[in-house]
């Protein structure tokens, strides 16, 4: 019983407007007869005095209202101005061509202003809607992005946009955030439209789902119920898309940043460690050189100082590299160049690591003897001992090394190849990333995780770089390239 008490309320002051307006042009109406009348105006004036009047209320009040004073004014003309005077003579066809003329002359203006008060009401909507879509892209600009966007996304489009109520998934989050009033069992309504990935429209409930999408693909979905248009609701999705999208990239350089703070201070620390511990390991290996020269040892002592003077070498050379690395990537080592034969180069390598017979053979396959580098011998010797070692490190027993050089017409191409273990594509690249080892090798081969990532850095300092492909019928194969200007022949 409540919808036609409803109905009626907002019917009677639509009836009293419409009533206001039929009194007012009658008056007018009334008026201008009146004065007509008394000052003698002839037949032709005052029929356009009276179109006047019904251009007027059509355009002002509207089509109905215009054709009763249409009617009335037609009346008016024929008791008061045409002849005989005072008399109504219903059969003049002047009557019906000035009844014909006002009726058509309100149907047109009528129809003219109702048209321009439709455009008139859209382009105010129009511009209502871009004031709130501008509100809302200055409002997510100022998102705070240390939080999720969902529950301040949320909050705004219902505050700017007067919407009944909102929901909004957050697919990165895995979660759901709603403001307003929702049905029962419509709780998970914007995760359902994202697992549909289906955009859809109720107009009956004003129910409206977007699939919120970022480049290739989906970030979430947006429901929203509320009395908007779907341009609209297009353009909420979007901007609602980007403000999500902003807070994943600020989350990854947060996450980049702090890797990189974290890794800062791991390498700090450990380069400070191995200064500290230089001073000692040399000691140590001083001591187990002079007792192994000293001689007098049993065979166990022997073997017993031999093993520390083996492993003082190695810490030795793990904190060399250490140190090599921290210069590297603070841009402090300064590179001497000179001519290296990379012949030469290899066979000083070898003689200084030679092979385990009974484990490799090692075949060196360059092309041209008198090939020189202009290079850091120093650290083109720590690259090519570094390849060396991790080739005899994750060969299969009695499988050759192969050493090869080679020079094309942009750049000169060092490599060590080996088979036996590979290494997966999604490894490939962070191999060379400082103290990263693959989870295939970590446990089964020992390891820092520090030389290829010196190799890189050397490389980069030489404005080469380095790679390394690998599968099971060609091997794995680093390769060291450098830059045809680092290049010449002696």
């Amino acid at each position: 019983m409540a919808n036609p008490v409803v109905s009626g309320s907002t019917q009677l002051p639509r009836r009293l407007r419409t009533l206001a307006q039929c009194l007012t042009a009658c008056a007018a109406l009334a008026l201008l007869t009146y004065f007509g009348f008394v000052l003698q105006i002839n037949l032709l004036t005052i029929s356009l005095l009276y179109l006047l009047i019904v251009v007027t209320v059509a355009s002002r009040f509207g089509f109905w209202q215009a054709s009763l004073i249409s009617l009335l004014a037609v009346a008016c003309l024929d008791y008061f101005f045409l002849p005989p005077i005072l008399h109504f003579d219903v059969a003049d066809p002047q009557d019906w061509v000035a009844l014909a003329t006002f009726e058509v002359t309100a149907l047109a203006i009528s129809r003219i202003h109702g048209r321009e008060m439709k455009r008139a009401r859209e382009a105010a909507i129009h511009r209502a809607e871009m004031e709130q879509l501008y509100e809302l892209s200055r409002s997510s600009l100022l998102l705070d992005l240390h939080q999720p966007p969902g529950p301040q996304l949320a909050v705004l489009i219902h505050r700017i946009f007067d919407a009944r109520a909102v929901a909004l998934f957050e697919m990165n989050l895995s979660r759901q955030d709603r403001m307003g009033n929702w049905d029962a069992g419509e709780e998970d309504l914007a995760k359902e439209c994202y697992l549909r990935d289906a955009s859809q429209d109720d107009s009956s409930t004003q129910t409206w789902q977007r699939v919120l999408r970022a480049g290739p693909g989906r970030v979430g979905a947006l429901v929203v119920r509320g009395k908007l248009s779907p341009l609209v609701v297009d353009a909420l999705a979007s901007l609602a898309a980007i403000a999500i999208d902003r807070h994943q990239w600020f989350e990854r350089e947060e996450r980049a940043e702090t890797a990189k703070k974290d890794e800062q201070l791991r390498a700090t620390v450990m380069d400070a460690l191995a200064h500290e511990f230089k001073t000692p390991l040399t000691a140590v290996q001083t001591a187990s050189s002079g007792l192994l020269e000293l001689g007098g040892l049993t065979e166990p002592q022997r073997d017993l100082v031999t093993l520390i003077d083996g492993e003082a070498v190695r810490l030795n050379a793990l904190c060399t590299r250490l140190l090599k690395a921290a210069r590297l990537e603070a841009r402090q080592a300064g590179l001497e160049t000179v001519d290296v034969n990379v012949l030469d180069l290899v066979s000083e390598v070898l003689a200084a690591h030679p092979a385990e017979a009974e484990r490799n053979s090692i075949q060196v396959a360059v092309e041209d003897p008198s090939l020189t580098v202009r290079a850091d011998r120093g650290l083109l010797t720590m690259i090519l001992t570094q390849y060396i070692d991790n080739a005899r490190k994750y060969s299969a027993a009695g499988t050759p090394i192969t050493i090869a050089s080679r020079a094309s017409h942009s750049e000169v191409i060092l490599s060590v190849q080996n088979f036996g273990s590979t290494i997966r594509i999604e490894d490939r690249e962070r191999i060379f990333d400082r103290f990263y080892r693959s989870p295939d090798h970590m446990n089964s081969v020992p390891g820092t995780g520090i030389g290829l990532s010196v190799v890189r850095k050397a490389a980069e300092a030489h404005h080469g770089h380095v790679w390394v492909i690998s599968d099971d019928r060609e091997g794995t194969t680093f390769f060291l390239s450098l830059p045809i200007d680092a290049r010449r022949k002696l």
